[in-house]
């Protein structure tokens, strides 16, 4: 493999990596109003409006985005919402 096809996998893999994504926050049956917004204001550093405004998006359509940037930057964010029992995923 030449020097020159390495980099641009490299790069690829870079470029990828700093991609804007998407951290989708799904419905449940299990988890409160009070729960999901104390979570997006903790994790997503959303105001309690937002935060509310989410909640409802979530329950009235099944699924909201909130938060987008780098997978680097969404995967704690992600991460501390899964724990914190809610069902999220990362999506381009």
């Amino acid at each position: 493999m030449s020097f020159e096809l390495l980099e641009d996998e490299v790069i690829e893999v870079i470029l990828k990596e700093e991609a804007t994504k998407a951290l989708i926050l799904y419905n449940d049956d299990y988890n409160t109003f009070e729960h999901v917004i104390n979570c997006l204001i903790k994790y997503c550093e959303h105001t309690e409006l937002q935060a509310e405004q989410c909640a409802y998006l979530v329950h009235y359509t099944g699924k909201c985005v909130v938060k987008n940037g780098s997978f680097k930057k969404l995967k704690p964010i992600h991460e501390a919402l899964l724990e914190n029992g809610l069902t999220a995923k990362i999506e381009d």
